[in-house]
């Protein structure tokens, strides 16, 4: 099938099939129904969602509020992927048991790990409450007001909608603030470990082959929810037993071909495919080589560290893969945009867009909405700059500074709220941070420090710099910092034992403190309360733009929300690819592949000794073709962060691969979409089952699940 070159409206000419867009799945029956048979589906749009009889939706649960998930047994096995449950394979890991390194497979439900805090979220119901929200707001002239009374709506219906004893209701903003919709959802918070493969399957190629194409890696991990003799939602108890969910997916070894059709299910984390061109000039040419760039010198000192410490690797891996992500996602994302030439497409579109709004006379309402965001985005510019270089150093990057900047909140609450609260969030604040300093090490976090401050004192905006980073001597500067009590949890504690008046003196006395305050101090007076000004007026301009686009587009045309993190579904084709002259990339991987990239005991690109064992007999089992074990294999399908752990589900319902990842080329597809090159990546189930079954021996877990599509 030919593609078109979607624009921002991803417009469709019936005659053709929609590949891209983010739906959702309760609004699917009309032409996205049609378009998903077109490409192949065999199912109906009540498969996929129902509220009175189960459906897809009822196996596709969100996981941990992050990532995706999916049932896949009738005792609550759930699958997802390993870098989504890292953290708590990190957690149960130490040096004498390394699950990170080693694995980890649970042959029993008593050998099943809990995890506190981690929680799955189903999805019962979505409701279209627009009306509801937006009662008594196009009479207030204010934004803020207008912001405050949706707030008052949301807050009263998410109140007073009906719900179970132990369901939720979550209203959420669609389309600018144009729509509203409300999710009934069951939030199971017993979900245990059950298996995961080593890193060297799990994480194979690492950050070296995050993002790209061809893949190699067995992304997955799997888990089981409990819940209490009633089969509801309960905390952690030895009581409980396996969830019996309302509907699991049956897992497919048939394999994939070029143009299979794809469904993944999840919950898609923020994408902008709305911006006018004047923001993605901004996110092109400012924002994202700042943010690049401080990410890039964290994670070479992290590298050089964690090479040569074991004990370290294990403290910064999840740390390492969590700021190494959106670096390169960063990379690709600008490369993408300059390549697919989508400032200059979008510019495009306005110039078409103001030729709508003139011919309906609608220049009163969308006239001057361009001119009106070249003011307000050449306004924020230092601001927005200034924002991403405080958050990306002190939020995100330097743990000293995010411990710091914690007890700055804590000394704001003092002063705001009085001795009471300053006790409640100081006993919480001590006991959060305990997690922390479990992988807390001084040593690297003051060489982070050194690198990063030298970059917020010369890059970031002279005007909101505070006096301590002006003409500082970055080594001394270091030193001094570090020459306090928040380099180690004992030390915090030291500093926060007493009352408020103690604590406060102790703190302000502290010269790490000292030195985040005067950051946090010049960064809320100077620099967040007028990117908050005028963001405000940017949002507005959104939400008409977005208005005006809903309003003036034909009625073919297709155009999705933004991601919001709640449940969609995109659809699409299994798809190879040719992102440069001369170069083409097929839709599939194998084995082979893995073994081509083999570097004996390198922490990125090693293999165990049993999977070359396995790969040397091409003892595969039922899981192989033609004497080769697929691994990978990519679609057209429109993903982004938060989709990871999605299931990839074919023409019939059942589960054919895992998502989790994109390829680089394609990573501009949150703010730009191109079918040409943008390109989702998954696990084929069928690698899945053979690292479960033949490398691991847990065939109990294999005989759990609906296995479809073998040999006769």
């Amino acid at each position: 099938m030919k593609f078109l070159r979607l624009l921002v409206l991803l417009l469709v000419l019936p005659a053709y099939s929609q590949q891209g867009g983010m739906w959702i799945p309760s609004l699917l029956k009309g032409m996205n129904e049609t378009e998903m048979k077109n490409l192949g589906m065999k199912m109906s749009a009540s498969d996929i969602y129902d509220v009175n009889k189960s459906s897809l939706k009822d196996a596709v649960p969100q996981f941990n509020g992050g990532c995706t998930s999916e049932v896949i047994s009738s005792k609550g096995l759930l699958l997802t992927n390993h870098h989504c449950g890292f953290g708590e394979i990190q957690a149960h890991s130490t040096v004498e048991h390394d699950y990170l390194t080693d694995g980890f497979w649970a042959m029993s439900l008593e050998e099943e790990l809990p995890n506190p805090d981690l929680e799955v979220t189903f999805i019962v119901k979505i409701e279209d409450v627009t009306s509801q929200i937006l009662n008594g707001v196009s009479d207030i002239s204010s934004e803020a007001e207008k912001q405050k009374k949706v707030q008052e709506n949301i807050a009263s219906l998410t109140k007073s909608s009906p719900k179970e004893a132990w369901q939720e209701n979550r209203i959420r903003t669609f389309y600018e603030g144009n729509q509203y919709i409300l999710f009934v959802v069951e939030s199971y918070k017993d979900v245990r470990l059950v298996g995961a493969p080593p890193s060297s399957i799990g994480k194979f190629g690492s950050d070296t082959d995050n993002w790209v194409w061809p893949r190699h890696t067995g992304d997955f991990s799997l888990f089981r929810i409990y819940a209490d003799k009633n089969n509801r939602p309960a905390a952690y108890s030895k009581d409980n037993v396996p969830y019996t969910p309302k509907h699991f997916l049956p897992v497919s070894i048939k394999g994939v071909e070029e143009d299979d059709f794809t469904l993944v299910f999840g919950y898609p984390g923020r994408t902008t495919e709305y911006l006018p061109s004047v923001a993605v000039e901004q996110i092109v040419n400012n924002l994202n080589p700042a943010k690049i760039e401080i990410r890039d010198k964290a994670l070479k000192v992290a590298d050089g560290f964690m090479r040569k410490d074991k004990a370290i690797k294990i403290q910064y891996a999840s740390k390492y893969a969590s700021i190494a992500n959106y670096w390169k996602k960063w990379i690709g994302e600008t490369q993408g945009l300059k390549k697919s030439n989508a400032i200059e497409i979008k510019k495009k579109f306005e110039k078409e867009f103001l030729e709508k709004v003139n011919k309906a006379g609608k220049q009163a309402e969308y006239g001057n909405l361009f001119a009106d965001f070249e003011k307000n985005y050449a306004e924020i510019a230092p601001y927005a700059l200034s924002r991403d270089y405080f958050t990306e150093v002190v939020l995100r990057n330097t743990e000293l500074l995010t411990i710091g900047y914690r007890l700055y909140q804590l000394e704001q609450v003092y002063n705001s709220r009085g001795e009471q609260s300053f006790k409640d969030r100081k006993e919480a604040t001590i006991k959060a941070l305990e997690e922390t300093y479990k992988d807390f090490n001084a040593t690297v976090d003051e060489k982070v420090f050194e690198q990063l401050i030298e970059l917020y004192a010369t890059k970031a905006p002279k005007q909101f710099l505070p006096a301590t980073l002006k003409n500082a001597d970055y080594k001394k500067l270091t030193d001094r910092v570090y020459d306090s009590k928040l380099t180690s949890y004992k030390g915090l504690k030291e500093l926060l034992s007493g009352d408020a008046k103690a604590v406060m003196a102790k703190i302000n006395a502290d010269k790490g403190y000292q030195f985040v305050k005067s950051l946090a101090d010049t960064y809320l007076k100077e620099v967040s309360p007028k990117y908050d000004e005028i963001n405000l007026k940017i949002a507005a301009l959104q939400r008409t733009y977005m208005k005006g686009i809903l309003e003036l587009s034909p009625k073919e045309a297709r155009i999705f929300p933004d991601a919001n993190s709640t449940l969609r579904v995109t659809y699409g084709k299994v798809k190879g690819y040719s992102p440069s002259d001369a170069v083409t990339y097929s839709h599939t991987t194998y084995l082979d592949g893995v073994m081509e990239k083999y570097i004996p005991g390198d922490y990125e690109f090693d293999v165990p000794a049993k999977l070359i064992d396995l790969y040397n007999k091409k003892d595969y089992g039922q899981y192989g073709k033609k004497g080769k074990m697929p691994v990978c294999f990519i679609g057209t399908n429109h993903t982004t962060g938060g989709n990871s752990g999605s299931p990839a589900i074919d023409a019939k319902g059942n589960l054919i691969g895992l998502n989790f990842d994109r390829v680089w080329e394609g990573t501009m597809s949150d703010i730009y979409y191109d079918p040409a090159i943008c390109r989702n990546i998954m696990v084929d189930m069928r690698y899945v089952l053979f690292i479960i079954d033949k490398y691991a021996g847990a065939k109990h877990l294999i005989n759990e699940m609906k296995i479809v599509g073998g040999k006769k």
